[in-house]
């Protein structure tokens, strides 16, 4: 990284993707105190308050404890391991990313109802959020020179201790990232303790928005939660450190697998006790639910609308996500300037918040700001930007940051103006992260719920608003094959991001 003056024609943009990231809490900071302080300082000091902030930690904490261990362990398994079909287990363990939360928790809760509660949120948001920690350590794992376990073995280390003084402490930054990424997902989700009834803070503030007789309060709560983002990153920033560097020149060489001999059916029982609850009993419940009312009519024109619909919101986020992105990636990556790492932290924001917050923030925006465009598919656009950047910027960054910069110095000694420089260079060599902060954002646009279901065009539908209008009141007969079309159509860009040719960029899109 470098320490001078970050670029005109980088901070600029950067700062116009802040300020859009930012929106929300110009909503939450007008809507929270339209009833003075004393209206606040009420809320914030109520035991209510501080039981939710409490429950949501726990199941934030027990759910990213739970995806470093079994990401770092599958990641593991498929990158350093010889274990056979490790191939085919790099892209079915990376699959649960495809079955939207709200989708587990349905399939779980349908089936035993005794889930509800913390029990059911934790593992329904374990299982589909571990591939958010996996992908990153599959990708610094792969970038890792054996020849420093070589040299620790020949000193008499064991495999165990290689393991966890000289292998886990390389990919801390990967694993912070991943980790960050699970909790702020934690924290913003909605559909699966909805679905599991249990009251954390995403499902107190929406019953506190549907109730429509106290938005302050919806409001301050989210603001509370704005604040528990802010210490998570921050967090992040101080275990991330800096990223370890290879000692030497030229090319690593290629690792050669470890033997795995007569663990090998311990490691298939491992992939066993996670992919079965977390890809085949989803998929299993939607056979049953398509097989059981197979004389339910299911009206096709309606469910190609529907996909048609996801498909088109989905790329469009994409495009404009990856655009919009890209200049922070790059400054992060390229300075560590109080500027730079502001904007970047910036785009964190309104990651913590519930879809359904940044939806009513935007309403506010378009009717006092942005009417032409209100209830429009470009205001739509700009909430999954304004959700969805992170992913982006992270892809970026730390795929920049995997470029040499001395291919950009040359440029610039040359003649070469910083914009040309930025164009021919720099993206060129951010090609891989771009790809997965894209297929990201197109597969989180095609799961995303609360923000489609409240800016979307009078009229539209997705697949996403259909599931979740039929699994809302149990009516799994016509859920099924919306279910279905989701879950096969979010698989594509799910396997992109497992292939050895993007997982270069896949540490950043977890940051």
């Amino acid at each position: 990284m470098t320490r001078s003056r970050p670029p005109l024609a980088l901070v600029l943009p950067a700062a116009a993707a802040a300020v859009i990231a930012v929106t929300p809490i110009w909503y939450l900071v007008d809507r929270s105190f339209e009833r003075g302080w004393a209206e606040v300082a009420d809320e914030l000091w109520r035991k209510r308050t501080l039981d939710l902030v409490l429950r949501s930690l726990g199941l934030t904490l027990a759910v990213t404890v739970g995806c470093v261990v079994i990401g770092l362990a599958a990641a593991w398994l498929v990158v350093r391991s010889d274990l056979p079909g490790r191939r085919i287990l790099r892209v079915a363990f990376t699959l649960p990313l495809a079955i939207p939360s709200y989708l587990s928790a349905f399939a779980w809760i349908s089936w035993r109802p005794g889930l509800a509660g913390f029990t059911g949120a934790t593992l329904v948001l374990t299982l589909v959020s571990y591939p958010y920690v996996m992908l990153p350590a599959m990708a610094a794992l792969s970038r890792l020179d054996p020849a420093h376990d070589d040299v620790a073995r020949s000193l008499g280390k064991s495999r165990l201790h290689v393991l966890l003084r000289l292998t886990l402490p390389q990919i801390r930054t990967s694993i912070a990232a991943g980790a960050l990424l699970v909790a702020l997902y934690v924290l913003s989700d909605f559909g699966a303790v909805a679905a599991m009834r249990y009251e954390a803070f995403t499902w107190v503030i929406y019953g506190a928005y549907r109730a429509g007789f106290n938005p302050s309060r919806a409001a301050i709560l989210a603001t509370v939660l704005v604040l528990l983002a802010l210490v998570l990153v921050l967090a992040e920033s101080s275990a991330r450190g800096r990223a370890s560097a290879r000692v030497g020149s030229g090319a690593a060489r290629i690792s050669t697998p470890v033997r795995l001999g007569r663990a090998t059916p311990l490691a298939y029982i491992f992939s066993a006790a996670v992919l079965v609850p977390a890809l085949a009993f989803p998929l299993w419940r939607i056979s049953v639910w398509v097989r059981t009312y197979v004389s339910t009519a299911i009206d096709t024109a309606e469910l190609f609308d529907a996909l048609q619909s996801t498909l088109f919101l989905a790329a469009l986020a994409a495009v404009a996500t990856v655009l919009l992105a890209f200049p922070t990636g790059v400054l992060a990556a390229r300075s560590n300037s109080r500027i730079a790492r502001a904007l970047e932290r910036s785009t964190y924001v309104a990651h913590s918040l519930p879809g359904i917050v940044v939806a009513i923030s935007l309403v506010y925006v378009g009717v006092r700001l942005l009417r032409p465009i209100y209830l429009e598919v470009p205001l739509l656009i700009l909430g999954y930007m304004v959700l969805f950047l992170p992913l982006a910027v992270g892809a970026v960054r730390n795929s920049v940051e995997q470029s040499p910069v001395r291919m950009e110095e040359v440029a610039r000694s040359l003649g070469s103006r910083p914009g040309a420089v930025l164009r021919r260079v720099t993206a060129p060599l951010a090609l891989p992260g771009i790809g997965v902060g894209a297929a990201l954002v197109l597969l989180t646009t095609m799961k995303e719920l609360p923000v489609t279901l409240v800016l979307r065009p009078t009229g539209t539908e997705t697949l996403a608003t259909r599931l979740w209008r039929y699994t809302s009141v149990s009516d799994y007969a016509n859920a099924g094959p919306y279910a279905l079309a989701l879950v096969l159509f979010a698989a594509v860009p799910t396997a992109l991001l497992s292939a050895p040719s993007l997982s270069g960029g896949a540490k950043g899109s977890q940051s």
